[in-house]
C-alpha cells in the first residue's frame, strides 16, 4: 500500500496548493492519499482561523484523487504537529504502508530544520516539486545532501505556482481580487465566514 501524505496549514489553500499535490499523485500513483491540516505547526505562528474552517476548506482537495481522506488527526492532538508523529500514527494504522510525503521544494531546501528529521528520512519517500532552472542547483545539492543520510527522494514533474498563503489573506484583507487563486469550495467558506478581515499571522 502506498500512502501519499500532504500537510500543511492550509490557510487558505490555494491553486499552489493543488498543483503540488496532483503532481505528487501522479509520481506516486497512491493507494490512498492523506490531507492532514496542521494543528499548531512547528514552523509557523498558531492560525487565527478556527481549525473547523480550514478542515472544511481542505475538501477543495477531494476532486483530485477518488480515495482521499481529509484527517484532523493532527488538530485534535495536543502540542505541535511534528511530521514525524503523523507518519508514526499513520504506519501504525497501516503495517507495511510506504509513506510518501508531499513536500514543496522550498521544505527540501530547509528538511534539516524539521523535528527528528534524520529519523522521519527513514520513514519516507520524500515527493518534492522541482522549481525553475535558477533553483536548480540549489535543490540538487539539498537533496544530495539528504540523500547522504539515507533520504529516498521523488522529483515531480510541472511548473512551480509560487502562491503564498500569508499574500493570500494580505490581499483578502485589504479586498482586492484575487480570483482564480484559491479553489471555489474554499473561497465559499472564507466568504461566508468572512474570514481574514483583520490578518496578522503568517504562513506560507
Amino acid at each position: 500500500m502506498k500512502l501519499l501524505l500532504f500537510g500543511g496549514t492550509f490557510d487558505p489553500p490555494h491553486t499552489g496548493h493543488i498543483s503540488l499535490l496532483s503532481q505528487a499523485i501522479k509520481a506516486v500513483n497512491p493507494t490512498e492519499v492523506w490531507v492532514m491540516p496542521a494543528g499548531l505547526p512547528p514552523h509557523k505562528q498558531a492560525s487565527a482561523t478556527p481549525a473547523a474552517l480550514r478542515l472544511q476548506m481542505c475538501a477543495c482537495f477531494k476532486p483530485l484523487f477518488s480515495n482521499m481522506v481529509i484527517s484532523d488527526w493532527e488538530m485534535q492532538q495536543q502540542g505541535k504537529s511534528y511530521t514525524l508523529n503523523t507518519v508514526q500514527w499513520l504506519l501504525a494504522q497501516n503495517p507495511g504502508a510506504v509513506i510518501y510525503l508531499c513536500i514543496g521544494s522550498d521544505m527540501l531546501l530547509s528538511f534539516t530544520t524539521w523535528h527528528e528529521w534524520q529519523q522521519l528520512l527513514q520513514l519516507v519517500v520524500l515527493v518534492a516539486q522541482n522549481r525553475t532552472p535558477q533553483h536548480a542547483a540549489k535543490l540538487q545539492a539539498a537533496a544530495k545532501a539528504l540523500q547522504h543520510y539515507g533520504a529516498n527522494i521523488l522529483f515531480t514533474n510541472g511548473e512551480v505556482e509560487e502562491i503564498s498563503s500569508t499574500w493570500l489573506r494580505e490581499e483578502i484583507g485589504a479586498g482586492r481580487d484575487i480570483a482564480g487563486l484559491i479553489p471555489p469550495p474554499a473561497d465559499e467558506i472564507i466568504k461566508q465566514n468572512k474570514l481574514y478581515q483583520n490578518n496578522g499571522d503568517s504562513d506560507k
